[in-house]
């Protein structure tokens, strides 16, 4: 890297360190001032630099430093001893200045020495942040990509747990329209059986006389009632089965992804209700059988009493 050239102010100070050092009590004369400085000497104690510009640079100095009076002080009408003592006083203030020059450069060179020593710790400072950024980045990047990795889980689970939940909207809706129909036939039974009680009341001598036109009747009924009772058991069986298969594909699911186990529990308790209601509507069902069966016995003896009235 090639060095800087001087500034004015620099070529300045190290002329007067060199007279300084040199160890001239009076001011130099030109003869003096060209021993002691010269362009050689000066760009060896700066550590290079253009000779022309030190050359015109040192001119200035020596016309100021020499030329201006400094070696012959030539003062008109004034005392010899005052002249003396002007001259004493001058070569003091002088000397002064070449000792601040000194000193300041010394305490230039001492704050360049802890700038570059900062700047030296500053530069293994910054390597070592660059280290650290450098292993930081690799943990976002492993970061980044375990994270893609449980988005596209997560998206996969989702996917899942979205078709697990279209099944159970089927079942649900399924169960639904069961729930309906057995509703619809426990009112039907309701209102026969009300009627048939009301009937049951005007014409239960009849019923003495048709009995056993009545129990081929009950017969038959319970036997509609027993094949009805059959299919609500294989529907029954379908449904669990279908809720066993639902409850193993959410157990696996539940191991994949633990935030579908709200899912699979409401599911579940929603199945164990609509069993229980299926088998409170089964118990209603069998509950309900026999008095049907008898509701309808005043139906037929009334048809038979009507006929027998039309025959006479």
């Amino acid at each position: 890297m090639p060095r800087l050239a001087a500034t004015p102010d620099q070529i300045r100070a190290t002329v007067l360190a060199m007279l300084t050092e040199a160890g001239d009590a009076a001011p130099p004369t030109a003869a003096r001032f060209r021993r002691v400085v010269s362009v050689r000497k000066l760009r060896d104690r700066l550590g290079g630099g253009d000779p022309a510009t030190l050359s015109r640079t040192l001119n200035a100095i020596e016309a100021e430093v020499v030329r201006s009076g400094l070696a012959d002080l030539a003062l008109p009408e004034i005392p010899v001893e005052i002249a003396e003592a002007m001259r004493a006083l001058w070569q003091a203030a002088v000397a002064v200045q070449l000792d601040d020059v000194v000193r300041l450069k010394r305490e230039a060179q001492a704050t360049a020495d802890t700038a570059e020593a900062a700047r030296a710790e500053a530069e293994l400072r910054v390597e070592l942040l660059r280290a650290e950024l450098s292993e930081v980045r690799g943990q976002l990047a492993a970061r980044d990509t375990a994270l893609a990795v449980a988005c596209a889980a997560q998206a996969a689970a989702c996917a899942r747990a979205d078709e697990q939940a279209a099944r159970r909207g089927e079942l649900e809706a399924a169960l639904a329209t069961a729930q309906e129909r057995a509703t619809a036939g426990e009112r039907t039974h309701t209102e026969a059986i009300a009627t048939t009680q009301a009937r049951y009341e005007a014409l239960s001598k009849q019923l003495l006389q048709e009995t056993a036109h009545q129990r081929d009747a009950v017969r038959a009924e319970r036997a509609q009632l027993a094949s009805q009772l059959k299919f609500a058991e294989r529907r029954i069986a379908a449904l669990e089965d279908e809720r066993a298969r639902l409850d193993a594909d959410l157990a696996s699911e539940r191991a994949a992804r633990q935030t579908a186990a709200g899912e699979a529990s409401a599911l579940k308790a929603v199945t164990a209700s609509q069993r229980a209601q299926l088998d409170e509507l089964l118990r209603a069902t069998l509950a309900a059988a026999p008095p049907a069966a008898k509701t309808r016995v005043p139906r037929s003896t009334g048809k038979a009493a009507a006929k027998r009235t039309a025959q006479s």
